[in-house]
């Protein structure tokens, strides 16, 4: 049973009703007396003893403070201040969830909060987890977070990498998107109550972004990748004109080359992984085919291919020719622009200026020279949608910004 704070009875202040008399309706004798009346009335207020009102006011006054002592008594507080690292230690554990069968976990949400992206809206949790769903039915999404922390007095931010393969499309088109997300937070209810995605991509973040919609359609396009394994990276950012990843060590065999987009050298270092080598030993083939300049002035040019990620250095058969090495590249962060084509030297070096001088303009310090990576066969594919990058390998990178 709920306990009362207050009395049984309130006692109220007294209502003096005001008279409301039409002397115009009254006869003269009617009105002078009634007037006569209300003056000797004035006179018995007058002569009233001040401190009968003054106790009055004073009675009221007390019943007003108690009445608002009870209201704040019963009134909720509201948290001044939040757990950030209770917060954030949430986040690294849930949101990994965001694509999988377990999902994120809906009670750390207000019912009404504000989820945006450049081109999504929802204002709603039953609105959110719909469009998580829906990605997780046209796309294969793999969500990588990087890091999370707080950002401002109720705002926590993330930094993550999200690639989608689109299913419904026959190619399969690969979609990549980094950016931050900025997380609100309800100070009633400690929940989050906001959910904003910037992309790297683009600078018109603000919902509809039609430059937004223009970055998905570009990367619909299609590039043919063979089903062959390729060195392993990790994308760590993506902007609108190329791609920085994190390589782990992979290992190659390779030997000289005459230039940058030329094909001297290869048969000698297929040669090997189709069995020319001490062990006769026939290895996997895999993709792209590197070919690396260590200068601006392209002096030097070698020509690689990538061995099985499974092999040992230490492991792998000697080559039967001389001019052919075995070396274990330790992998790094690289920056890499994608493009089609037949590449010729020409294009090739425009290609790596253009990205170099956008590694400039970020602030980003490159090294000296670039690689080409191949990923067709030249004579089987068709030029349109040949799979070619450019490569260059970075001093440092951060994502702490």
């Amino acid at each position: 049973m709920t306990t009362s704070h207050f009395p049984a009875a309130i006692p109220r202040p007294t209502t003096r009703r005001r008279a409301t008399t039409n002397f115009c309706q009254l006869p003269a004798t009617t009105t002078t007396a009634s007037f006569l009346s209300q003056s000797k009335h004035i006179r018995q207020i007058k002569n009233l003893a001040p401190h009968k009102i003054t106790d009055q006011k004073a009675t009221n006054l007390k019943w007003a403070v108690r009445l608002r002592s009870v209201a704040q008594e019963e009134s909720p507080t509201k948290p001044k201040t939040f757990d950030a690292q209770k917060m954030v230690d949430f986040l690294y554990e849930d949101l990994p969830h965001l694509f999988d069968d377990r999902g994120i976990d809906r009670t750390a949400y207000d019912e009404r909060v504000k989820f945006r992206d450049p081109i999504t809206k929802h204002d709603s949790i039953s609105g959110y987890l719909f469009n998580i769903a829906m990605l997780r039915k046209l796309f294969t999404p793999d969500f990588q977070l990087h890091w999370v922390k707080q950002t401002g007095a109720y705002e926590i931010t993330t930094r993550w990498t999200m690639v989608m393969k689109f299913v419904l499309i026959p190619w399969k088109p690969e979609l990549v998107f980094t950016g931050t997300s900025v997380m609100g937070i309800n100070p009633e209810t400690n929940k989050f109550n906001s959910h904003v995605d910037y992309w790297d991509s683009i600078k018109n973040n603000d919902y509809f972004s039609v430059e937004g919609l223009v970055d998905v359609a570009k990367q619909l396009r299609y590039y043919k990748t063979p089903d062959l394994e390729t060195p392993k990276y990790q994308i760590l950012k993506r902007t609108a004109n190329y791609e920085v990843r994190k390589y782990d060590p992979f290992i190659v065999v390779e030997t000289n080359g005459d230039k940058l987009s030329g094909s001297s050298g290869f048969n000698s270092v297929a040669g090997y992984i189709f069995g020319k080598n001490s062990a006769a030993e026939k290895i996997k083939m895999t993709t792209p085919v590197f070919t690396q300049t260590f200068d601006p002035e392209v002096s030097k040019v070698s020509i690689q291919i990538v061995l099985p990620s499974e092999k040992e250095l230490n492991s792998l058969p000697a080559p039967n020719e001389a001019e052919i090495g075995l070396r274990k590249v330790e992998g790094g962060i690289a920056a890499v622009s994608k493009f089609s084509g037949k590449p010729s030297d020409e294009i090739a070096l425009e290609k790596e200026k253009y990205l170099r001088s956008n590694l400039v303009n970020d602030g980003l310090k490159a090294k000296e020279g670039c690689l080409l990576a191949r990923y067709n066969d030249p004579g089987r594919t068709r030029s349109f949608i040949m799979r070619n990058e450019v490569h260059i390998w970075l001093e440092e990178f951060s994502l702490e910004c």
